[in-house]
């Protein structure tokens, strides 16, 4: 048995209690306004952008070896657990709050969803309900955090991870999703384009990913150049299509309601990602090496990454363009970082990190006011020069802030819970050492000292494939 502890049940009694005594009954419901088509629309892409964590915990799960697939897949799924307690209570209001300076919202604004059933439509949303718009904003809020955890999987302490995403969620997501989608916030004013997250999701959790691969340092296994197969290559497979399947929701869903922005948005994720699918198994082929399950899915995965900020912005063969480079791109970067010491265990910061400039790099260059009237300056295909360089101040300005923040957090982490186990436990797997569970029927009880839960132990490869 671990040591006990009750300071985190009763942080979140003290929380529930609150919110009884907070329970912002809503005066009255706005409806005036409000269009029932977008609002069945953004239902859907709500939950096909949750679906998307689930999705990806098949993606890293699959990956990892078999010792630690289920803790793989529950830190992707705790993130649903966590941030959605952190987002109705102060989250939502430090994302889209009454601007402060242009940093950071307002925590009273929303505290609570105080004033959030019954508040006006948000500005840049008009047809749907408050509430609608904060739910969809917090399956992005959601996983962000869960991407993370790809740089560190096979290593981390379970309960500091919580603790750690909690920090990530509130110092770092909330602050540059403020910047870049409140109407004041100061990269909003630049002028910067982020239609659905590249700069706020992908490059805030790439960064974040670099910086925990450096501070937790290497595996015993990648120290010793020892390669492990990956679990389940079907999971990843599973995994890719949930993704692929959710990405919709995740870019057709930010146009915030039924319209053509939504489909061109559906159509230009669909594209990006196929071409970065082929673009890496075809440079994999280009080099020798064979082209592979894995590859096209990371592929595909890169592509719906470098799309996210310009899917709405962009035409449908320009689309094309972005996969095939984004994919290359992010392939050469992951085969540097294969030869490095760095142990970024899924290559987090490649595809997600990567993925997220070359797309915000993209946006710079062919944003459209002919696809997106929103577009003040058109990109630097179209002859002008504003926007591109507004990107290319944002891109420093946002990855110092996320690297640097991320590694002053992890360290606070590690002060107050150790995020490294140890290396017995590292040996063990983290699904036994953490969860006390496991995939496989043939543990031996020798190896760990409480008895074992197997329920899910067939879902798994055949032993013969996983010695």
């Amino acid at each position: 048995m671990h040591k006990p502890n009750y300071l985190p049940l009763i942080v979140l009694l003290i929380l529930s209690i609150t919110a009884v005594l907070l329970p912002a009954v809503p005066s009255t419901i706005v409806t005036e306004g409000l269009n029932s088509g977008d609002i069945a629309w953004m239902i859907t892409a709500a939950a096909m952008v949750l679906l998307m964590t689930p999705g990806l915990a098949y993606f890293y799960g699959g990956m990892v070896n078999h010792k630690n697939v289920i803790s793989t897949m529950l830190q992707s799924f705790i993130a649903m657990g966590i941030m959605s307690v952190l987002w109705v209570a102060v989250g939502f209001s430090l994302a889209f709050g009454d601007s402060i300076g242009g940093i950071i919202g307002n925590p009273g604004t929303f505290f609570m969803f105080n004033g959030v059933v019954d508040g006006k439509p948000w500005s840049l949303a008009p047809t749907i309900p408050l509430v609608l718009f904060a739910f969809f904003q917090l399956k992005f809020a959601i996983i962000t955090p869960a991407l993370i955890t790809g740089s560190f999987a096979e290593r981390i302490n379970f309960k500091s991870y919580i603790l750690f995403i909690g920090l990530f969620s509130l110092f770092v997501y909330a602050p540059i999703a403020h910047w870049t989608w409140h109407p004041e916030g100061f990269l909003f004013k630049l002028g910067v384009l982020d239609f659905a997250g590249g700069t706020v999701v992908h490059m805030s959790a790439g960064w974040a990913a670099l910086a925990a691969a450096l501070y937790l340092k290497r595996r015993k296994t990648h120290e010793s150049n020892v390669t492990l197969p990956p679990a389940n290559i079907p999971f990843v497979l599973l995994g890719t299509g949930l993704l692929w399947f959710g990405w919709f929701g995740f870019n057709g869903g930010s146009a915030v309601g039924a319209t053509p922005l939504a489909a061109i948005a559906f159509a230009t994720t669909n594209t990006a990602a196929a071409a970065a699918g082929l673009s890496w198994i075809l440079f994999d082929w280009s080099k020798g090496r064979k082209p592979s399950a894995l590859g096209f899915c990371i592929g595909a995965v890169v592509g719906l990454v470098a799309i996210t900020p310009a899917a709405g912005f962009v035409t449908v063969p320009v689309s094309i363009f972005i996969g095939t480079v984004a994919g290359i791109v992010s392939n050469m970067v992951a085969h540097l970082r294969s030869k490095s010491k760095l142990d970024d265990t899924l290559d987090v910061f490649p595809c997600h990190g990567v993925g997220g400039i070359v797309g915000m790099i993209m946006t710079g260059i062919f944003a459209s006011k002919a696809i997106n009237g929103a577009v003040v300056d058109e990109g630097l295909y179209f002859g002008t020069t504003t926007l591109f360089v507004n990107h290319m101040i944002a891109l420093v300005l946002v990855s110092i802030f996320a690297f640097g923040l991320s590694f002053v957090l992890l360290k606070v982490t590690d002060m107050i819970l150790p995020l490294r186990v140890s290396e017995t436990d590292e040996k063990l797997g983290l699904d036994l050492s953490q969860h006390n569970e496991s995939l496989l029927e043939n543990v031996e009880e020798e190896e760990y000292s409480e008895p074992v839960s197997r329920s899910a132990s067939r879902v798994m490869q055949p032993k013969s494939t996983l010695a």
